[in-house]
């Protein structure tokens, strides 16, 4: 691990100025730069670069961050990765933190893992180009499915040959790599996940045999381009009676075919670049849709497609088209994985192929022009896929007619967004030819069962020092749809957090009497749990967390901290809040400047002078709303016949009513005309 101290003299070095321009050719304009987005097929620059902020944004695309942010987004790098890149460039040495026996075992486990796979990649090649047995049989395997030289170079494909006297196990124990590592074993830390990476299989007499022999293999890049395992294909010609013609590597500390996709490391850029990522079956298919000039594809390796590999492609983009064969397996395994992908956000279209053709075969048919059309004009949103496949719905069966309607309800219901929910159901109804009403219905009838159990709030000791707007512990009643979460006031919260997180609002006195300084990350946090709540949307909750954690180390700056955050949905949020001001213009009447070309208006320093006015309002409009949300809980839950007929029961609404309503009245005088209470 890069120690802290290592950590900021990197984040110091960085100029994002520097780092840009290595990419992208930038040119003055005004204060700041400008060049075409790396991350899409910009036209007009529309990527500004500032040096006074330390960071980048596209206004076009979104993308953008601080020099680690970008190097992260642009080569696809982890964050220490990113940061060892960064300390290469600017020449810092890089202390890294003293790790346990474990942590140095397990590093060097993984390091080498990776290179003896690296190494298992090129022997494989060797085979396939340099050697007879090779080129009559792997090779003439590839080029008979039409592969050119290039694609196969490409993906840097191999051969494991089943000849006596030709051995990957014998050759690379010659070359000294250990025997540990050439096979599986148990890994006591995670059993789970064997160390090791199973290229060879251990005899009863101790021997090691080729555990891919007589197979043509394919690499299996990290989307970062280290060969985590490999995946190889027994030959036409052996696979009579064979029951699985295709093998992976194992599962290991380096690989898990769950948390892999074949080709993202050699789509990822078309991926970024086509804001458009296509998912198919097979390693083959992958290859040939690259030759056929489409590159923004990638493979689920023949597993049913999981939440890890989802997160994968969500991170480059949103959209996704499922290209699977058009036989009824074909059918069956696309709509495996429409309800994970709309329940993770993603814009889902599906392209079935004529039956009897996949990919592969689809692509040797046809002319790259003739495929690229195809593929344009057969994509589908998955309730036009649904009513065009539903067995039955077409010639208007009763019982087929409900189910698929229901399919789809069951489909939209899963999209966490509501108004893109909103946007299907209208869709819904008129391609489905039912009232918008009896979709909406069904769409909220299965959220209703789905929803989650109400979260409970947190309680946590007060402070003598605690600034407190006097909320009262909320009375446990149950809510419609579910905890308050996701309130629009956090936003502006979590934007005071970021911006000025560590500047000190406010003094009070501790258990001794003596005056303490109170950061805006302290207050904020004091404040809510006083009142025994916490902010419901998790991300902000760790903003917060992690401000209070760091206010008092030398040198913390949360907005620095936070925008090189290693967690890519922090970064990003710091990035946009930090250079947004909606959250907190809708609320206060703040002065505000214009910082990039193109950028809202930001509040100025004149902020920083009111933090002990704007923070406490903050904090008041927030439990305001939580409050406005349980009165409209009790309301509900008075409503109900069988509270009604519960005379005690109805006696106790209506006096927590009571008892909420004058505290709302109470923090409605605090909040004062500056704050937006609807």
């Amino acid at each position: 691990m890069i120690d802290r101290i290592t950590v900021d003299k990197i984040l110091d070095a960085a100029n994002i100025v520097d780092v840009v321009s290595d990419f992208v050719t930038l040119k003055r304009a005004g204060a700041n730069l400008k060049g075409l987005c790396p991350f899409h097929d910009d036209r007009t620059p529309s990527f500004m670069v500032s040096p006074a902020r330390n960071y980048c944004k596209c206004f076009a695309c979104g993308e953008g961050g601080s020099p680690v942010g970008f190097i992260m987004k642009h080569e696809q790098l982890s964050y220490p990765d990113a940061l060892r890149y960064l300390a290469k460039k600017y020449g810092i040495k890089i202390e890294e933190k003293e790790l346990t026996p474990e942590e140095i075992q397990s590093r060097g486990d993984r390091e080498s893992m990776f290179i003896l796979n690296e190494w298992a990649m090129n022997w494989f090649k060797h085979q396939l180009w340099d050697t007879p047995d090779g080129r009559a049989i792997g090779l003439a395997y590839f080029r008979n499915r039409g592969f050119r030289d290039d694609i196969l170079e490409e993906f840097q494909v191999g051969y494991c040959p089943n000849t006596r006297g030709i051995s990957l196990s014998a050759d690379a124990l010659k070359e000294g790599y250990k025997e540990r590592y050439l096979v599986n074993n148990q890994n006591e830390m995670e059993p789970r996940l064997s160390i090791g990476t199973g290229l060879s299989l251990k005899r009863d007499n101790g021997e090691l045999r080729d555990r891919f022999f007589g197979r043509v293999m394919w690499p299996i890049f990290t989307a970062s381009g280290k060969v985590a395992g490999f995946g190889g294909r027994v030959l036409d010609a052996a696979t009579k009676g064979v029951a699985i013609k295709y093998q992976n590597s194992p599962e290991s500390i380096i690989y898990s075919k769950r948390k892999e996709l074949f080709g993202l490391f050699q789509a990822r850029q078309a991926i970024r670049k086509a804001d458009l990522c296509y998912l198919v079956e097979g390693y083959t298919d992958v290859m040939a849709m690259h030759q056929q000039g489409i590159e923004n594809v990638v493979s689920s390796s023949g597993t049913a497609l999981t939440t890890e590999q989802i997160h994968l492609i969500h991170r480059i983009t949103e959209n996704i088209t499922l290209i699977f064969d058009g036989d009824e397996a074909g059918i069956h395994a696309s709509e495996r994985g429409i309800d994970m992908l709309l329940s993770e956000g993603m814009n889902v279209k599906l392209l079935l192929l004529p039956d009897g053709d996949d990919p592969d075969s689809f692509a040797r048919k046809h002319t790259a022009t003739e495929y690229q059309q195809y593929m344009k004009e057969h994509q589908v949103d998955f309730i036009t896929y649904k009513a065009t496949h539903s067995i039955g719905a077409q010639q208007g069966e009763p019982d087929a007619e409900e189910r698929l309607i229901r399919g789809v309800a069951e489909s939209i219901a899963v999209i966490p967004d509501e108004i893109k929910r909103t946007v299907y159901i209208r869709h819904a109804a008129k391609q489905l030819n039912i009232p918008e009403r009896l979709i909406a219905a069904t769409v909220n009838a299965q959220r209703g069962k789905a929803a989650a159990a109400p979260q409970q709030r947190t309680s946590g000791g007060s402070s003598p020092a605690t600034p407190s707007v006097g909320v009262q512990a909320p009375a446990q009643f149950s809510m419609p749809g579910g905890a308050v979460k996701g309130l629009k006031q956090e936003a502006p919260i979590a934007q005071m957090i970021l911006r000025y997180g560590e500047r000190v609002m406010c003094y009070a006195e501790d258990e001794n009497g003596q005056e303490i300084p109170l950061s805006v990350a302290e207050y904020i946090s004091l404040s809510l749990r006083d009142d025994a709540i916490k902010l419901q949307t998790p991300v902000y909750q760790k903003i917060l967390d992690e401000a209070v954690e760091n206010v008092h180390h030398p040198g913390f700056e949360a907005e620095r901290y936070f925008n090189n955050h290693p967690d890519e949905q922090i970064r990003e949020l710091a990035l946009r809040l930090g250079t947004d001001s909606a959250p907190l213009s809708k609320l206060y009447n703040l002065p505000a400047t214009p910082s990039l070309p193109g950028q809202e208006p930001q509040p100025t320093e004149d902020a920083d002078l009111r933090l002990d006015e704007v923070v406490p309002n903050l904090i008041a409009s927030y439990k305001l709303a939580i409050v406005q949300q349980e009165l409209s809980g009790i309301i509900e839950q008075m409503k109900q016949p069988e509270v009604k007929a519960d005379k005690e029961r109805h006696r106790e609404l209506m006096k927590a009513f009571a008892e909420k309503t004058r505290l709302g009245q109470e923090l409605a005088k605090q909040c004062g005309d500056r704050v937006v209470l609807k």
